[in-house]
């Protein structure tokens, strides 16, 4: 029997972002710059890997102060009563397809979710650190979670999409 192994998110080598249609012409990227999350498996494929993961709200960086002020406002995430968004859950593998299956919480709402995921393998780095790379993908309703400011322009548009793409490109560091 295998032994659990315990993998930490390398935050140099990882990124938390999301994207939401501006107005229906655009798209707007933003990124959570301070994150952690760990994976605790019994196996290098990752397959029944628990998995949890938290991020900071006042970490929010869409290139543009004023909105991501007004992201981290009542209006939005509510940073100041919900300073952190967490996952946890499993990875589960289905033939050579990967997902990711649990509970996201934003802004005290917390609903199961299903991501989609890429496992790129393990590598060893030229620090004899033991590596693992994920792509992780999927998609939310915001006002699922509370996320429900809305607003219209005069022509009819939606100023913000209620669905939100969240992207994740993450490197785990295997603990000794």
């Amino acid at each position: 029997m295998m032994s659990t192994a315990k993998w930490v998110i390398d935050p140099t080598h990882s990124e938390v972002s999301f994207k939401v249609k501006h107005l229906v012409i655009s798209t707007v990227t933003g990124y959570f710059k301070k994150f952690e999350g760990s994976a605790e498996s019994e196996s290098d494929d990752f397959d029944g890997a628990s998995v949890s993961f938290t991020a900071d709200i006042d970490s929010i960086d869409t290139n543009q102060g004023d909105r991501d002020n007004h992201l981290k406002s009542a209006d939005f995430f509510d940073a100041a009563n919900h300073p952190k968004l967490s996952f946890s859950g499993k990875i589960s593998k289905n033939g050579g397809d990967y997902q990711l299956v649990g509970d996201l919480e934003i802004r005290g709402t917390k609903k199961e979710v299903t991501l989609d995921v890429d496992f790129g393998g393990v590598a060893g780095d030229p620090y004899g650190q033991t590596k693992a790379g994920f792509e992780i993908e999927g998609k939310i309703n915001r006002k699922e979670f509370g996320l429900t400011w809305s607003a219209v322009t005069e022509a009819g548009s939606v100023v913000v999409s209620d669905q939100v793409r969240l992207m994740l490109s993450v490197q785990l560091v295997k603990q000794a």
